[in-house]
């Protein structure tokens, strides 16, 4: 008996490091390729998301994950590698808007405006990427942010039958970078519970056009 609640306990304890890993090595596998850090190598879209964040960290500064994925958003679109923008993200009360935020930004690079769309109910980057094709009609397209993020967001999109490339932000070093890391590997085992549970995006939504 008392062997028998061993392995059990064993299993209990292993089997969710096990899923943890799989997980992880599973999506980094698949994007093998499909990711670009040099903006001559990367082939055109029409349309580029990019996933939010938020604009300041808790102490005020500028969240530099915000400010890379700006830099690369600019670069592509100033290189002919997109020719519109659709900021994804977070919106959940009046005082918090990510879309607003980038686009604001955007607008202060040069961005026109008419080439940026907003999608202010992209609360999880499975959101952000199946609303991209539910809504705004985009079956292919370059996603926008670091490369683990990347990664994840292009297993998700390939899961809905999206073709997806990623061109990746800088990425951010040092502790808060760590700590982003070690969340990821959380983030991507909740990308297979939500394939087994057949998860869909919160919102829907009327249907726009990106011209």
């Amino acid at each position: 008996m008392k062997k028998r609640l061993t392995i059990i306990l064993l299993f209990i304890i292993v089997a969710p490091i096990v899923m943890v890993l799989i997980s992880h090595f599973s999506i980094e596998l698949n994007a093998e390729n499909k990711t670009f850090s040099n903006v001559s190598e990367i082939s055109k879209n029409k349309v580029g998301v990019v996933l939010g964040t938020s604009k300041r960290l808790k102490t005020g500064e500028i969240n530099p994950y915000f400010q890379y994925r700006i830099d690369a958003t600019v670069k592509l679109f100033q290189n002919n590698k997109i020719d519109f923008i659709l900021v994804s993200g977070d919106n959940g009360t009046k005082y918090y808007d990510e879309p607003r935020d980038f686009k604001n930004e955007l607008l202060a690079r040069g961005i026109p405006e008419e080439n940026i769309f907003l999608d202010h109910a992209g609360f999880r980057t499975l959101d952000s990427v199946v609303r991209a094709q539910k809504i705004f009609g985009q079956n292919s397209f370059t996603v926008i942010s670091q490369k683990f993020h990347n990664e994840r967001a292009i297993y998700i999109a390939e899961h809905h039958g999206i073709k997806v490339i990623g061109f990746n932000a800088k990425d951010v070093p040092g502790r808060s970078g760590m700590k982003v890391k070690i969340r990821e590997y959380f983030a991507r085992t909740k990308v297979f519970l939500d394939i087994i549970m057949d998860v869909s995006p919160k919102h829907s939504g009327k249907k726009i056009d990106i011209k």
